[in-house]
C-alpha cells in the first residue's frame, strides 16, 4: 500500500518544526547566562587573591596593634606601681618586747611551806618582772582575779593580736614607767560602790613572792585612790599559796629585789 502525501499535512509538520526550532533556540540562550568566559574566570580568581592577601595584611596590622597597646597599658601599670611604692612607705609593726624574767639569785627570799604551799600574811610584798618594781600587795581570798594599778591604758593591735600599753606607778615616787603586754581577755568587774560593772583588760604577768615566782593573770585598773597598788585573788592562791590570817608580810623578797624597790 503506498503511502500519499496529502497537501494538508504539511502545514502540521511544519507548525511541528517550527516548535522545535524554538525550544532549541531557547536553550541556547538560556545557556549564555550561566556560563561565564575563561577571561573572565581569571580577572575574578585574581581579584579573590587580591583580597585575600588584603584580609591577611589587616589582621596582621591588628595583631601588631593590639600587641603595641597590651605592651603601651603594662608600661603604664607598671610607672604607677613604682610610682605608688616610692610614695607610700610600707606600714612597720613594733618591735615585740622581750619578755621578762625574773632573775635567778643566790639569795633566794625566804617563804614558809605547808604541804608544799606557800604560807603568806594579808599583806606580802610584791616584785614585778620587767620594771623591776616591789610593791605592797593586798591578799584577798575574796577577789577572783588579781589586779594591778595601771594608769594611762590605751589598747592597740600589733601583729593582728590585741595588746595594751600601760604606765605602773614606781614606788615612793610620782614616774610613771611604760608596760606593753598582749591581752589575754577582757572581765566584766561589778564593785559594790558603783551602779555600773566595768570592763577591763587582762594580761599575764610575772612576778615573786618570797622564793615563789609565777606567771598569771592581771586586771589593769586604776588604784591610786586605795592603800595598796597590787591585789592578790584566787587565781593566784588556788593550789599555791595558804593565808595565815595573824601574819603580814610572812614572806621575804631575795635582798637583791628589795634594792630594785623600796627597803622595807
Amino acid at each position: 500500500m503506498g503511502y500519499k502525501r496529502s497537501r494538508a499535512g504539511f502545514p502540521f509538520l511544519s507548525v511541528i518544526a517550527a516548535a522545535g526550532l524554538s525550544v532549541v533556540l531557547a536553550g541556547c540562550s538560556s545557556d549564555r547566562y550561566f556560563m561565564v568566559p575563561k577571561e573572565d574566570l581569571t580577572e575574578l580568581n585574581s581579584s579573590v587573591q587580591s583580597q585575600r592577601a588584603t584580609l591577611v595584611t589587616m589582621e596582621g596590622n591588628a595583631s601588631v596593634r593590639h600587641e603595641q597597646l597590651l605592651q603601651r597599658e603594662k608600661l603604664s601599670t607598671q610607672t604607677i606601681l613604682e610610682a605608688i611604692e616610692t610614695r607610700v612607705e610600707k606600714p612597720v609593726c613594733p618591735p615585740t618586747p622581750a619578755q621578762p624574767v625574773c632573775p635567778t639569785l643566790e639569795d633566794t627570799g625566804r617563804a614558809d611551806r605547808l604541804k608544799g604551799k606557800v604560807i603568806v600574811g594579808e599583806v606580802e610584798k610584791f616584785y614585778l618582772a620587767g620594771p623591776g618594781l616591789v610593791y605592797t600587795a593586798r591578799i584577798d581570798s575574796g577577789a577572783e582575779t588579781s589586779s594591778l594599778d595601771a594608769r594611762n591604758i590605751t589598747r592597740f593591735e600589733r601583729d593582728g593580736s590585741n595588746w595594751v600599753r600601760f604606765d605602773v606607778p614606781v614606788p615612793g615616787t610620782d614616774e610613771l614607767v611604760t608596760m606593753e603586754k598582749e591581752i589575754s581577755r577582757r572581765v566584766r568587774i561589778i564593785q559594790a560602790s558603783a551602779e555600773d560593772s566595768e570592763r577591763r583588760v587582762v594580761v599575764e604577768l610575772q612576778f615573786a613572792i618570797g622564793d615563789h615566782k609565777q606567771v598569771a593573770e592581771f586586771t589593769l585598773a586604776d588604784r591610786s585612790n586605795l592603800t595598796y597598788e597590787v591585789l592578790i585573788g584566787r587565781n593566784v592562791l588556788r593550789d599555791v599559796m595558804l593565808i595565815d590570817v595573824g601574819k603580814e608580810f610572812a614572806t621575804e623578797l631575795p635582798k637583791s629585789l628589795k634594792r630594785n624597790g623600796d627597803d622595807a
